[in-house]
C-alpha cells in the first residue's frame, strides 16, 4: 500500500497501480484515450497529463501521464493545475485537427469518448480551418463498419485485436500522420472477438453494422440486464431496443465472467429476434398442413378440447429456455412426464459433468480466475467454438509467464510494452488433447490429437501420474504418450494455480470423469487448483439438475400409446435425435403443441397447434451457467400481444387442462421452484424481488436523455402514451426512476454517469475500483453446494471404437441453432464439408472436394471432402449444427 495526495486529497492505494486507474477509482474526471483497463498503459496519447511534484517542498513541479505513473509512496499530484489542463486541453486540439465536423451524423454520437474527453478538457471550439487528412474504408464484414476518417490515433483498436486477443489481419499501416488502421485488403476480420472493437474504440471508427442496418441514437434505446444465450459460460449482456425491435447487443460488465468483452456469437448473434418469420399468433395446422393463424379464445378452446380428449401427455423441455418456462411446463404434464429436452448422449454427458461440478464445486473456476491460471490441460474441448469466451481468457492465461518475468524485474503489471517486451514468446503453458486442430493451437505447448477415447485415457493417465491412487485405463499409452503425460502432470504438480477444463461437446462421460480424477489428483496436493466445465447450451446445466429423463423418454411415452399428445417447449426436435425416430413420433402422436420463438423445423414441418413464446429479449428469465451461478435476465420490451413468456403459456394451458398453477408472477413461480426442487434454492437471490424499490423508486430501462416518447405514435395519439407497468420486476419501462451508482447490479440495465457516456469508460464509476467488481457484488449466486470431503476416484472406463469413427466439429458461427438463424451470423458460417486426414482420404479414394455420402444413425448426408491432416485415422468430422448436420449422435462409429 502508499499514501498518495491528489489535488490536496490525501489516500491510501494499491502501489502495483497507476495513477490515472487510482484517479478514476476515487472518482476523478481525468481524460485519456490509449489506455484501458484490460489493455493497461503505452502513453501514447499524452491525454491523461498531471502535475507531480517531488516533494512537500517542489512549488513547480512537472508534466507526467498519469497511466505512466506509478503510486509511490508519498506521492503529490495535482490533476487540476492549470498548467496541466492547458496540455490536456492542446492535446485535444491537436488530436481533432483531422477529425470531420460529423458527430450529428456518427453512429458512435451519445456514446462517444472522443466527445466526453473533448468536452472534459473544455475545448468547446475549433480554431483549424486548413484541409484534412482523408481515409478510404474498408469493407470489413457483416458485423463492423469502418469510417477511418475519424481516427485519432489511439492505438487502442490494433492493441486489443493484436496483442489481447490474438488477431493477425488487423494492422496498423503507413506512419505519422497517416496512420491507417485496417486489412491489407478489404474482407471480414477473421478473430472471433472484433465485435469489441465497436466498444474499444473511443471515437466512431468501428460501429456495429447490424445497429447501422436500422439505426437509431444510442440514448433511445430501451434496455435491460441480459444474459446471453448462446452457450452455457452466462456472460452478461445489455440488449437494446426500439419499438419492439431489438436494436443491437452491449457488453455488460461482470466482475467474475465476461469483463468488458464478448465474443462475436454472443454480440451479432441476436438477429432472430427480429425475423419475420417467427410465429407472432397462435397457429393450427389444418387439413391441408398448412398452419393458419386462431384467435386466442378460439386457442382456448381448441387448448380445452386438446386436454380434455389427450389419452396422456408429455412434455419437452429446452436447455436453451429458462428455469421458469421448463418448471412451468413441468407443472402442466407432470413431474414423471417431463423430459429434459437433450438429445441422448448430451443428457447423459451433462449429469456425469453436473456430478463433476458437484464433487469439486469448492475448486470451480470463473472466467476471470482462469486469467490467473499458470498451467492449463484442456480435455477434449475446442472451447473457440464451443465457449468462446474461454479461449480469450486462456489466451490471457498463457501470458502470465509475461507478467511473472516482469515482476522479477520490477517492472509493474500495467506498463505494457515493456511486459510485452520482456515476456516475448515465453508463455505459461497449455496443454490440449482434442479430435482436429483448434484456433488455440498457437499458444498450446504440445497439441496432443486423438479420438474422445483416446483423450479420455490421457486424462486418466494424467490423473494416475498425479496421484498413484488414481486409477489409470486398462489399455498402456504408449512411449510418446506416456512421456506427454508425465510432461503435464509434472507441469501441472509445479504450477502455483492450475486449471483443468473440459466440456460436454464431444458427449463422452468418460472424458468428465477423467478430468474429475485430474482435478481430484491435484485439490489434494493444492488447494489453487481449479475445474472449468463447459456444457453444450445456456441452460444444459439447469436442465441437469432439474430433470434425468431426455428426450428419448419422451419418444418411448408416445412410441408405446402412453401419451399421444406431446407439449415442446423452445425446442426443436430435429436437433435431438435422429429424423427417422422424430418422424415416426410425429406420426404416432395426435397433437404437438409447441411454444417457441423461431420457425425451428418442429414448428414448420411437425407442430399441429404452435403458441408464440417471447424469445430472451420479450421475457424474464433465470439461467443456471457452467460454473453454476443463477442469473436473471430482463424483458428488453414488451411483445405484441399475443406472444407472451413461455411459462405464462403454460400456465394458461395448465389452467383449461384444469390445474391452474398458484403462481401469478416471476417472484410467486420462482418461490415455487424453491420450494419444488431444494437444488434450486438460491436463484431467488439472483436478483432483487418485484417489489424492490431504491426510496420509493423503480430502476429506468432506458436513459434520462430518452427522447420522442410523444412522436413515436404520434400516428395513432397525440397524447404521450403512459408506460406500462412491469408487473414481474422492479424495472420501469421508461426513463424515470432511480439513476445512481447504488442500482443493484442484477437490475442495470446499462451503464452511464455525468461526462461518461461510453459504456467501458462509465462503468468505472460503478466499480469498487477500475477493472475490479461491481458495487454491491456480481450479478447472479453460485447454487451448487460444497461436497462434503472428497469424493472417491472415477473408475476409468472408456469405450475404444477399433473401426471408422465420426466425431462432431463445431463452428462458432453455425453450430448454435439460434445465432444461426442471424443474418448477420449466416454470412459468416463456414461451408459444410467432412473432414479426413490424408491417409483416410487414400483409403476412400477421395481428394480435396470429392463429395462423400455418409450414413449416420439412419441419415445420409453427402458433403464435400476437406483433408486435414490434424484428425485421427479412420476418423471422420462431421460439420454439426444448423451449417451441418442436426440430431446426430456423434461420436459415432460409422462405415463408410
Amino acid at each position: 500500500m502508499a499514501t498518495i495526495t491528489i489535488d490536496g486529497n490525501q489516500y491510501d492505494v494499491d502501489d502495483t497501480e497507476n495513477l490515472l486507474a487510482v484517479a478514476l477509482s476515487k472518482g476523478y474526471d481525468l481524460p485519456y484515450f490509449c489506455w484501458h483497463p484490460e489493455l493497461h498503459s503505452v502513453g501514447a496519447c499524452r491525454q491523461c497529463a498531471v502535475k507531480q511534484y517531488r516533494n512537500d517542498e517542489d512549488e513547480k513541479g512537472m508534466i507526467v501521464m498519469a497511466c505512466m505513473t506509478p503510486c509511490s509512496d508519498g506521492g503529490r499530484f495535482e490533476i487540476a493545475d492549470k498548467e496541466a489542463a492547458e496540455m490536456r486541453s492542446q492535446v485535444i486540439e491537436w488530436l481533432m485537427i483531422n477529425h470531420p465536423h460529423d458527430c450529428p451524423v456518427c453512429e458512435e454520437g451519445g456514446e462517444c469518448h472522443l466527445q466526453d474527453m473533448t468536452l472534459m478538457t473544455g475545448h468547446t471550439q475549433r480554431r483549424y480551418r486548413g484541409p484534412k487528412r482523408t481515409h478510404r474504408n474498408q469493407d470489413l464484414g457483416p458485423f463492423i463498419s469502418h469510417e477511418m476518417n475519424r481516427c485519432i490515433a489511439c492505438y487502442r483498436c490494433v492493441r486489443f485485436y493484436r496483442d489481447y486477443a490474438d488477431g493477425d489481419d488487423l494492422r496498423a499501416l503507413g506512419s505519422h500522420n497517416n496512420v491507417y488502421f485496417g486489412r491489407d485488403s478489404d474482407g471480414a476480420l477473421d478473430n472471433e472477438f472484433s465485435g469489441n472493437l465497436v466498444e474499444v474504440c473511443p471515437t466512431g471508427v468501428f460501429t456495429d453494422k447490424t445497429l447501422g442496418a436500422h439505426y437509431n441514437r444510442k440514448w433511445d434505446m430501451q434496455n435491460a440486464p441480459g444474459i446471453c444465450t448462446h452457450c452455457s459460460l452466462g456472460c452478461n449482456t445489455s440488449p437494446g431496443s426500439r419499438q419492439g425491435m431489438l436494436k443491437r447487443i452491449q457488453n455488460r460488465f461482470h466482475g467474475e465472467i465476461n469483463h468488458y468483452f464478448l465474443c462475436d456469437r454472443g454480440r451479432f448473434g441476436a438477429g432472430f429476434v427480429n425475423r419475420d418469420d417467427r410465429p407472432r399468433q397462435p397457429l393450427v395446422r389444418n387439413a391441408d398442413g398448412i398452419l393458419e393463424p386462431r384467435a386466442m379464445d378460439v386457442m382456448r378452446d381448441t387448448m380445452e378440447s386438446v386436454f380434455a380428449e389427450a389419452k396422456g401427455v408429455v412434455g419437452v423441455g429446452s436447455p436453451r429456455a429458462s428455469l421458469e418456462d421448463n418448471y412451468a411446463l413441468r407443472h402442466l404434464v407432470g413431474a414423471k412426464q417431463f423430459s429434459n429436452g437433450m438429445s441422448a448422449p448430451d443428457a447423459a454427458a451433462s449429469r456425469a459433468a453436473l456430478a463433476v461440478l458437484e464433487n469439486h464445486s469448492g475448486q470451480l473456476a470463473t472466467l476471470r480466475e482462469i486469467e490467473e491460471c499458470d498451467a492449463v490441460l484442456i480435455l477434449g474441448e475446442d472451447v473457440t467454438q464451443t465457449a468462446p469466451r474461454v479461449a480469450l481468457s486462456l489466451r490471457q492465461s498463457a501470458r502470465n509467464k509475461h507478467h511473472e518475468m516482469a515482476a522479477a524485474n520490477k517492472i509493474p503489471k500495467w506498463h505494457a510494452r515493456a511486459v510485452r517486451d520482456i515476456g516475448q514468446t515465453h508463455n505459461s503453458p497449455i496443454f490440449s488433447a482434442t479430435t482436429h486442430a483448434t484456433r488455440l493451437d498457437d499458444i498450446v505447448v504440445e497439441p496432443y490429437r486423438a479420438r474422445p477415447n483416446a483423450i479420455a485415457a490421457l486424462g486418466f493417465a494424467v490423473a494416475n501420474a498425479l496421484d498413484a491412487t488414481a486409477p489409470a485405463a486398462v489399455e498402456p499409452l504408449d512411449q510418446d504418450a506416456q512421456a506427454f503425460v508425465d510432461a503435464i502432470a509434472a507441469t501441472l504438480k509445479g504450477a502455483k494455480k492450475p486449471l483443468i477444463i473440459a466440456g460436454t461437446s464431444l458427449g463422452d462421460p468418460s472424458i468428465l470423469a477423467a478430468a474429475g480424477n485430474a482435478m481430484r489428483a491435484l485439490r489434494t496436493a493444492n488447494s489453487e487448483a481449479r475445474l472449468f466445465v463447459t456444457f453444450n447450451e445456456a441452460n444444459s446445466l439447469g436442465l441437469a439438475m432439474m430433470e434425468d429423463r431426455d428426450v428419448d423418454t419422451a419418444f418411448a411415452a408416445i412410441e408405446d400409446g402412453t401419451a399421444d399428445t406431446l407439449v415442446v417447449m423452445q425446442n426443436c426436435l430435429y436437433e435431438r435425435a435422429p429424423k427417422a425416430r422424430v418422424d415416426a413420433a410425429i406420426k404416432k402422436a395426435k397433437n404437438v403443441i409447441v411454444m417457441d420463438h423461431s420457425l425451428t423445423r418442429t414448428v414448420g414441418e411437425a407442430a399441429t397447434h404452435v403458441l408464440p413464446a417471447g424469445s430472451f429479449a420479450e421475457a424474464d428469465g433465470t439461467l443456471i451457467n457452467n460454473e453454476g451461478r443463477a442469473q436473471r435476465f430482463f424483458q428488453v420490451f414488451i411483445p405484441d400481444a399475443p406472444m407472451q413468456e413461455g411459462w405464462r403459456w403454460a400456465q394458461d394451458l395448465a389452467e383449461v387442462a384444469g390445474h391452474k398453477p398458484d403462481w401469478i408472477g416471476m417472484d410467486d413461480l420462482i418461490a415455487a421452484i424453491v420450494a419444488d426442487m431444494p437444488q434450486f434454492a438460491g436463484i431467488q437471490d439472483a436478483a432483487p424481488s418485484q417489489s424492490f424499490r431504491k426510496f420509493g423508486m423503480r430502476f429506468p430501462r432506458s436513459p434520462h436523455r430518452y427522447s420522442g416518447r410523444t412522436a413515436l405514435y404520434a400516428n395513432v395519439d397525440v397524447r404521450e402514451r403512459r408506460p406500462e407497468v412491469d408487473p414481474d420486476s422492479a424495472l420501469s419501462y421508461s426513463m424515470e426512476g432511480y439513476q445512481g451508482v447504488a442500482t443493484p447490479p442484477a437490475l442495470m440495465s446499462y451503464a452511464w454517469a455525468p461526462g461518461w457516456d461510453s459504456n467501458q469508460a462509465a462503468i468505472t464509476r460503478f466499480q469498487d475500483e477500475v477493472g475490479g467488481h461491481l458495487k454491491g457484488g456480481d450479478p447472479g449466486v453460485r447454487i451448487l453446494r460444497v461436497a462434503a470431503g472428497h469424493s472417491a476416484f472415477a473408475d476409468a472406463t472408456i469405450h475404444p471404437v477399433a473401426g471408422w469413427q465420426a466425431v462432431p466439429i463445431h463452428a462458432i458461427f453455425g453450430s448454435e441453432s439460434q445465432s444461426a438463424r442471424s443474418a448477420a451470423i449466416v454470412e459468416r458460417m463456414p461451408a459444410a464439408e467432412y473432414r479426413v486426414n490424408p491417409a483416410a482420404a487414400k483409403s476412400l479414394k477421395l481428394t480435396a472436394g470429392d463429395t462423400l455420402e455418409l450414413a449416420i444413425d439412419g441419415e445420409t448426408h453427402a458433403f464435400p471432402i476437406a483433408i486435414d491432416p490434424s484428425l485421427p485415422d479412420q476418423t471422420v468430422g462431421v460439420p454439426v449444427g444448423m451449417h451441418g448436420v442436426c440430431g446426430l449422435r456423434l461420436p459415432v462409429e460409422i462405415k463408410p
